[in-house]
């Protein structure tokens, strides 16, 4: 098996459970202001925000990263 593979495996790993934990500890409602796609806001519990954010960084940097051999 590949060093590298186990050690990008190891790394999202350890970021799930930050995510796992985050969700556990960060249960308010947060604000969310952003003028251009929500002009009055959001107001969502922190962890939910957080795995969004995740979840598109995740998305952005697999399409980025796809192209390359």
């Amino acid at each position: 098996m590949n060093a590298k593979l186990v050690a990008k495996t190891v790394f999202l790993i350890v970021l799930l459970l930050a995510l796992v934990l985050i969700g556990l500890n960060n249960k308010g409602a947060v604000p969310l202001v952003l003028p251009p796609l929500f002009p009055h806001g959001v107001k969502l519990p922190a962890a939910i925000m957080y795995f969004a954010f995740f979840a598109v960084g995740l998305l952005t940097g697999t399409l980025i990263a796809g192209g390359k051999k």
